[in-house]
């Protein structure tokens, strides 16, 4: 791009140097700011102990996972069976922890299951996985793989279109850690 500049009755041409010379020529130009070295300190110690504090602190317990079912289904009871929750007793890397969900139910429209939850008891955050079935699905199985951050219970839930609600419980242990362990 040039820019066009008129003396005497002549143009010159010259070539446009952009924003940078301008704000130069303007003497606009941002200069950095280079904090001072007790500033820079602190600011390092601050990061340090959130680095060793945050992952600790993170991390969902028992009560957490309680607080996420009863928001979800408030004060109703569980009851066992039906839920065939298949996790590995001992997992030995806990980036692919492989979980598979099966309910035993006829799948028809006037009894079938309408969604599985997973909880972890361990991970940051304790929701994990949430299935949703209809009529149409025959029959109502999942399986995925998931990331566990140490040796915890899962929890499943299953609720069925007539409302009752079925839970089951594993317990794996990780042998190496998936969420930075």
């Amino acid at each position: 791009m040039m820019r066009e500049i008129r003396q005497g009755g002549f143009e010159i041409v010259k070539p446009y140097y952009g924003l940078g010379l301008w704000l130069q020529e303007k003497n606009m130009i941002a200069r950095s700011v280079q904090p001072s070295r007790r500033e820079a300190l602190s600011l390092g110690a601050i990061a340090g102990i959130a680095a060793v504090l945050a992952p600790r602190m993170s991390f969902a317990d028992p009560q957490a996972v309680a607080a996420e079912i009863k928001k979800l289904y408030g004060d109703k009871s569980f009851d066992s069976g039906k839920i065939k929750l298949d996790v590995p007793e001992i997992a030995e890397n806990g980036l692919v922890v492989p979980v598979n969900v099966e309910v035993e139910s006829p799948m028809t429209e006037q009894d079938y299951v309408k969604s599985v939850h997973v909880f972890a008891e361990g991970n940051p955050l304790p929701g994990v996985v949430t299935y949703r079935f209809t009529p149409a699905c025959g029959k109502a199985s999942a399986s995925t793989r998931m990331r566990l951050a140490e040796t915890q219970n899962l929890v499943c839930i299953a609720e069925m279109s007539n409302g009752k609600l079925y839970m089951a419980k594993a317990n794996v242990k990780v042998t190496i850690g998936g969420c930075g362990g």
